[in-house]
């Protein structure tokens, strides 16, 4: 589970989410599961499918009636105090009734920045404020679940929802916070998505069974398939397992312009076997000069004691990894170790390979 959601989840006490959730009197009922995705290797290629960009943000449902506004997390909690720009926005609408899917996000330039989302999650409501006017949040919708007359459609299949939708959001047009979440029923689109979008802040596809109605809770009508690449990274120091001494994590590291290697994140997906040999290779080389820029271990609100141990390495070793997204100067989550790179020179393995900047110091 991300570090996101687990903070999410344990900001507001019980009491308070069901005062939240009570004040809000719709057909739907929140807090409502929102509908899920299974994840699969490829993008279905039969028919009956709308494919729509998997954005790198806070799945959200809204529901709006009256002056009221809820903001949903996909586990069920409110989310309106840490995104204040987004509750204004939809109150600001002229439909005064509705439920909508879709997901929080917040951009830099022209991409997507998922450590501006995180640092919104925070208890100091005057940080949040200046956060939401420094880094403002966006909303972009891809389901309807009850339109502004007050109809439910969570039992209308997919293909006319999306119409009622593309037809909601006609009133987006004056806001600069709500925009509609593109969708196709075009393989090729969602190809492109997947090829194209890496760099905006696109981490994969979803793909929605066109003639299923909304499905809460479950993963019936939905796929996803995540953008995978692969990067030659240098192993800058390790971890060791926190029950015994065998190797935990290998510490992951790019060079920068300056020359300086950077932690950009970890690989741990190793068996026992794997471990002990893994200590045969790492144990010669430990020593400095380790990560020379950005290293690990710096002060984190999810960090204990232990997880700021780490061990330096020598320049030595290369390895191929493969990662799912890449944000903020550093592998999103755990990537997943592929083989040895003995060919390859450790200061062969720059940004160059991801196409996008390091994060600055």
């Amino acid at each position: 589970m991300r570090a996101s959601k687990k903070v999410i989840d344990g900001a507001v006490p019980a009491e308070k989410l069901k005062a939240s959730f009570a004040r809000i009197a719709l057909p739907i009922k929140p807090p409502y599961r929102p509908m899920e995705a299974k994840s699969v290797r490829q993008i279905p290629d039969d028919e009956g499918w709308l494919y729509e960009p998997k954005w790198d943000g806070f799945r959200c449902l809204v529901f709006r009636k009256d002056d009221k506004v809820l903001l949903q997390s996909k586990a069920g909690q409110p989310l309106g105090r840490y995104f204040p720009e987004l509750v204004e926005a939809f109150r600001k609408l002229p439909a005064v009734e509705f439920v909508l899917d879709g997901e929080i996000i917040v951009e830099l330039g022209r991409h997507l920045s998922f450590d501006a989302l995180l640092q919104r999650i925070h208890p100091a409501e005057s940080r949040i404020k200046r956060l939401a006017t420094e880094t403002p949040s966006s909303f972009l919708a891809f389901d309807l679940l009850e339109d502004g007359e007050g109809k439910l459609l969570t039992k209308t299949p997919l293909r006319k929802r999306r119409e009622e939708l593309e037809s909601f959001a006609r009133i987006f047009k004056r806001s600069k916070r709500i925009r509609l979440s593109p969708a196709s029923e075009r393989l090729q689109e969602a190809a492109r998505w997947m090829r194209d979008y890496g760099e905006l802040g696109c981490d994969g596809v979803i793909a929605k069974r066109l003639d299923e109605p909304y499905h809460s809770g479950d993963r019936a009508a939905m796929v996803k398939i995540k953008r995978l690449r692969t990067v030659d990274c240098v192993i800058g120091g390790f971890r060791y397992a926190q029950k015994g001494r065998e190797i935990g994590s290998l510490l992951l590291g790019l060079f920068d312009e300056q020359g300086k290697l950077n932690h950009v994140g970890f690989s741990s997906s190793f068996s026992l076997e794997e471990r002990k040999e893994l200590k045969k290779i790492l144990l010669p080389l430990e020593g400095p000069p380790g990560f020379t820029g950005n290293a690990p271990g710096g002060p984190s609100r999810w960090s204990t004691e232990r997880s700021t141990e780490w061990h330096p390495l020598k320049h030595k070793l290369v390895c191929e990894v493969q990662y799912d997204h890449f944000s903020g100067g550093r592998f999103r989550h755990g990537t997943k170790f592929l083989r040895w790179r003995p060919d390859k020179d450790p200061r062969q393995c720059t940004y160059d390979q991801l196409k996008v900047l390091p994060k600055a110091a």
